[in-house]
């Protein structure tokens, strides 16, 4: 079993081995659950401030460790400020090299900073000529002040009663959504009565922040190393070699075989950095017949060193719709753009 597959299996299996490490696990979640009730405690008293950014800010983060489709939900917010006649910026950390890239990919007329500081950060968007950025993943960033939070959860992992980490994947308890400007239920694989039944339950604990859902789907294929493109429904009846690492491949596969396509896949940790000898490795176990699919996070890092005799490499991106709560999420958006400095 791959590293990947242990964690999954540690936080998601219900077999006794699963349950018994969960157990072993909970006195170091109990000291995890301490340590970020101090540190929301130190800004709740005024011990520690928020800084004020020199632009303002939509947050769009998460309280588990990825899976929530943060990285797609930010580009695609980005690209509505962008119509709505705002000159936008991407700020993140960048735990890897992937994020950066996507961004870049989806959405080329929008700058992207990458630093640990979001304070920096968005000084640096400034700069860039920016006036408005998306904070990408900076939910648990207390230090920097945004004008308003976009908090996600998965309905594809929901848990009425999350376990944080290490036993689980929360890095905040669900009573941290009363920080949200408003939460956004993810889905991919699941259905919408599913998502829109952890929304209700949102709603009904926390009265008074809104709540909508969005279903992220699989748009078209898209060569990796090429401008060719292919239907989703091509690959009905064909073999995937599903190559990812992702925070929740699981529900990209679930996603992938609901095309009619037989999948194998190749999981590969979060954030993974592929080797040139590994994508040699993808190349040369693939069948056949056989079609290699990927994400735009993936690829962007598969396809420099994809062997140009091997058979193609395909990706897909997912495409963002609000079902529900679209009012919501616009006064949002129209909140943080009436905060923008007024030029003569």
């Amino acid at each position: 079993m791959t590293p990947v597959r242990k964690l999954e299996h540690l936080w998601w299996g219900t077999g006794l081995g699963a349950r018994a490490a969960r157990m072993a696990l909970v006195p170091a979640s109990v000291l995890y659950r301490v340590g970020t009730a101090i540190h929301a405690g130190l800004y709740r008293s005024g011990l520690r401030r928020r800084r004020a950014l020199p632009l303002p800010a939509l947050s769009v983060g998460n309280l588990t460790v990825g899976g929530t489709g943060k990285t797609p939900v930010a580009a695609w917010i980005a690209a509505l400020l962008l119509t709505r006649g705002a000159r936008p910026a991407i700020v993140m950390r960048g735990y890897g090299e992937d994020e950066p890239l996507v961004h870049e990919r989806l959405n080329p007329d929008v700058p992207v900073v990458v630093s640990p500081d979001r304070i920096r950060g968005a000084e640096r968007a400034a700069t860039l000529g920016a006036d408005i950025v998306v904070l990408d993943d900076a939910f648990q960033h207390r230090r920097a002040f945004r004008d308003a939070d976009l908090v996600l959860l998965s309905a594809d992992r929901w848990a009425s009663a999350p376990r944080l980490l290490p036993a689980g994947p929360w890095r905040e308890p669900l009573s941290a959504l009363r920080r949200a400007s408003m939460v956004l239920v993810t889905r991919k694989a699941v259905s919408p009565a599913t998502a829109s039944a952890v929304a209700d339950t949102i709603r009904h604990r926390f009265p008074g922040i809104p709540v909508g859902v969005a279903a992220l789907t699989l748009q078209e294929l898209r060569g990796a190393t090429g401008e060719s493109t292919m239907p989703l429904e091509a690959l009905a009846g064909t073999r995937v070699l599903a190559v990812v690492a992702i925070g929740d491949p699981s529900a990209f596969l679930r996603q992938l075989a609901a095309t009619d396509a037989t999948v194998r896949a190749a999981v590969f940790p979060d954030h993974h950095a592929y080797t040139h000898a590994e994508v040699a490795r993808l190349a040369s176990m693939m069948a056949a017949g056989e079609i290699a699919v990927c994400t735009l996070k993936d690829a962007v890092k598969l396809s420099p060193h994809w062997p140009r005799e091997a058979a193609p490499l395909w990706y897909v991106s997912q495409s963002v719709m609000v079902e529900e709560g679209r009012d919501a999420l616009d006064a949002v958006l129209s909140r943080v753009l009436a905060a923008r400095p007024v030029h003569p």
